[in-house]
């Protein structure tokens, strides 16, 4: 008999738990064909979280959970379940039931069908505001034509990934995580499906715009060096630029005799440079704040207490 194991990072879940759980009771139930296991990560929870975990774990032993130290983000979550998960494959899935849980036969179908990755384009994306969707698709444009990897648009972390993809990703321990990005990057036989994004059954939403733009930077600066480049030719072209300018002033003032407007023109010059040294820089401190993380060889996640 295989075994199926269903991974969901919470992050105060208090309220969308129960209602999970009853949907996923219901489809293990309903495929006896598999041994299950439920495995529930809760990532620093600061509301009642963990204790509606160990009561789903007292009435369902098909029921585990690991309870990280703090909140080390949901990247991390998910590798810290990958590690513990005993399963032949993987569902991944959110708490929320915005990914419902009647699309998982139909990627266990194409499982069997040989099928090593199979995961979930949103047709809809729920109720979500008209500027999230737009810079939501502008970044995975911007993502696509800058790197080599082909980081999939309206795919998110539900899908079904087999025990080899599983141990690839286990093999990646990088703090500054993207997962997104590492899925397409592993490669293995994938296999697309579509669903409608449904709304969330109970509370809110942990992602703000402002930890949604960091995840995106965590994107760009894990899979291309894209702007690394662009500083340079940015500052190339300032170069070229200012050239052609100093020689047209000179040739200006020696043929026609024109003063030379001095503190306007000193202020733009030294604002303007001043600016493109400091994005340059600051992309230059992005990737090196990552390789700082990376070089300190911390762990990845840590474990308070785990039930399997």
């Amino acid at each position: 008999m295989k075994k199926i194991t269903i991974l969901v990072p919470c992050y105060n879940e208090e309220k969308s738990l129960p209602l999970l759980h009853v949907r996923l009771a219901t489809l293990m139930d309903s495929m006896t064909a598999y041994e299950w296991e439920l495995l529930l990560v809760n990532d620093g929870s600061s509301d009642k979280t963990m204790d509606v975990v160990r009561e789903l774990r007292a009435m369902d032993s098909r029921v585990g959970y690991i309870d990280l130290s703090r909140n080390f983000g949901k990247e991390r979550a998910m590798l810290a379940g990958m590690d513990h998960a005993t399963g032949d494959c993987m569902v991944i899935m959110d708490a929320d039931l915005q990914d419902p849980p009647e699309v998982i036969p139909e990627m266990i179908k194409h499982w069997e069908d040989g099928w090593e990755d199979v995961y979930a384009r949103r047709i809809s994306r729920g109720k979500e505001s008209w500027l999230r969707r737009k810079l939501s698709l502008c970044y995975y444009s911007v993502l696509q034509k800058t790197t080599k990897v082909d980081v999939l648009q309206n795919v998110g972390d539900f899908r079904l990934i087999d025990r080899k993809c599983i141990d690839a990703l286990k093999q990646m321990r990088e703090c500054e995580r993207y997962t997104k990005g590492l899925f397409s990057w592993m490669g293995f036989k994938k296999k697309e499906i579509t669903f409608d994004r449904h709304d969330r059954a109970a509370g809110e939403s942990s992602f703000d715009f402002f930890k949604l733009m960091l995840l995106g930077i965590d994107g760009i600066t894990s899979f291309t060096t894209a702007p690394l480049r662009f500083a340079t030719v940015l500052g190339f072209a300032v170069s070229v630029f200012a050239f052609i300018y100093m020689c047209y002033v000179l040739v200006k003032t020696l043929i026609w005799g024109d003063p030379v407007a001095g503190y306007p023109t000193l202020i733009i010059v030294i604002l303007f440079l001043g600016g493109v040294q400091l994005i340059s820089l600051g992309i230059i401190g992005e990737y090196l704040g990552r390789i700082f993380n990376e070089t300190k060889d911390r762990p990845v996640y840590i474990v308070r207490e785990k039930e399997m």
